[in-house]
């Protein structure tokens, strides 16, 4: 890791240059925590299908399709996920009422425990990262990383319309 040092001519880019490290670590980290995270929820399933419950979890029944869309996966792959999801009693599904020829898929009571369960987990994990931290590092950090991940186009720097 590089040692942050903001003077002489490439203290910027040497800051800069530590900071993609961090969030390199960061996105490492993150995706080390989703996989346990997936493994928690049910170790046979694929680290995909928590995201799809951690969906119904937060908006409730929907179609697949609208699922596949949410999540940011094709339509084949979520089905598939959705079937076994089912087989091993963690969805629930009912002909949409709009149309007969649908279904809408929701979580059982064993999903919604395991995923509350594995949300906690991850909370635990999270909070334990963090714990020693000052309220006011905790909100810089918030503010930073808001302004990081703000909707602003690459390289123009006008603001993205909000949907």
């Amino acid at each position: 890791m590089q040692t942050i040092s903001p003077s002489g001519d490439d203290g910027r880019r040497g800051i800069e240059l530590a900071l993609g490290e961090r969030i390199n670590a960061l996105i490492s980290a993150t995706r080390a925590l989703s996989e346990r995270s997936a493994a928690h929820f049910h170790p046979r399933l694929q680290p995909a299908a928590f995201h799809i419950a951690r969906w119904l979890y937060a908006f409730g029944p929907a179609r697949p399709s609208k699922v596949a869309e949410a999540v940011g996966m094709d339509r084949s792959s979520t089905s598939t996920l959705i079937g076994r999801m089912r087989a091993l009693g963690l969805l629930d599904s009912s002909p949409a009422p709009d149309d007969g020829r649908g279904i809408v898929v929701r979580l059982s009571a064993d999903g919604r425990d395991r995923v509350a369960a594995t949300l906690e987990e991850r909370g635990r994990e999270f909070y334990s990262r963090t714990r020693d931290w000052s309220t006011e590092d905790l909100a810089r950090l918030v503010e930073l990383l808001g302004r990081l991940t703000s909707e602003r186009s690459s390289g123009t720097g006008s603001r993205a319309p909000r949907p």
